[in-house]
């Protein structure tokens, strides 16, 4: 089963000079996989924004199209709009619009309170020049107060104008099922890519998973934590479960996967190479 099935990519901004050639070699792999746009993060606060926009240059450079994570926390509609001009005046096409978290001893979230806010201002501002990307929770955004509340603030983000959303990484399908279902029945019916975290390191992606509201399931836990620090057992598992979690959600018809890279390339190349992708 080798259909075509959308990928795109996620990288975080280098912090050293080395760190920007190591990840220029892991993206020149990854383009095997012919993805349709690679994004970008940045740290609290925007505190590595000009780090984003250079690996989102160097990536348009390479010819892929390239998307900067952009979060409106303690920004003014000044700052935004001078991005937004940044952005098109270096021909980028696509944005993924975040509320973004508060930098610790921040007070004030600026003139942008939600993710939503965002979106309606990036389409007031330039119409339909960029293609949207918000984010989903299919396990309820940590800070939301119910997931009645979350799946409305979704779907603000939807009706303001973002065009697609991806999903935080998850490793329960009936929590993704239920919340496109759930999205969709509010009228909120872009598509919703899921978000997908190869397992490379136990320690790594419990403390991630515990950080942003993900469940392990407890089977997967005990069996990661049962490895002790045997790397290699770590990651054959690893590969075994987010290839079949790859899989299950491609036989449902997803409209694309979205790989959290971690600016490696090994694990995301050989599920990819396991689907037949």
């Amino acid at each position: 089963m080798s259909k075509k099935l959308p990928l795109s990519l996620e990288f975080f901004p280098p912090k050293t000079p080395e760190g920007v050639v190591k990840l220029a070699a892991v993206r020149q792999q990854l383009y095997a996989l012919k993805p349709d746009f690679c994004s970008v993060t940045y740290g609290a606060g925007g505190g590595t924004q000009e780090g984003t926009l250079s690996a989102v240059l160097a990536i348009r450079d390479e010819g892929v199209e390239a998307a900067p994570h952009f979060s409106c926390i303690g920004a003014s509609a000044a700052g935004v709009r001078e991005q937004l001009q940044q952005f098109k005046a270096a021909g980028l096409r696509r944005i993924v619009a975040l509320r973004g978290d508060l930098p610790s001893g921040y007070g004030r979230f600026g003139e942008f309170r939600y993710a939503s806010d965002l979106v309606a201002f990036i389409r007031q501002e330039t119409g339909d020049h960029f293609h949207i990307e918000v984010a989903a929770y299919p396990e309820m955004h940590p800070q939301a107060a119910s997931p009645q509340a979350d799946l409305q603030a979704y779907a603000a983000k939807v009706k303001a104008g973002a065009n697609s959303a991806i999903t935080q990484m998850f490793f329960n399908t009936d929590a993704y099922f239920r919340f496109v279902d759930e999205a969709h029945a509010l009228g909120a019916d872009i598509p919703i890519v899921p978000g997908i975290m190869p397992i490379t390191n136990a320690s790594g992606i419990m403390r991630f998973a515990d950080g942003c509201g993900t469940e392990i399931p407890r089977w997967m836990r005990l069996r990661l934590l049962g490895f002790g620090d045997d790397a290699e057992s770590i990651r054959a598992f690893g590969l075994d479960v987010v290839t079949d979690l790859c899989d299950q959600l491609r036989t449902a018809g997803v409209p694309g996967l979205h790989f959290y890279t971690m600016n490696q390339s090994a694990a995301v190349l050989e599920i990819c190479r396991r689907l037949g992708l």
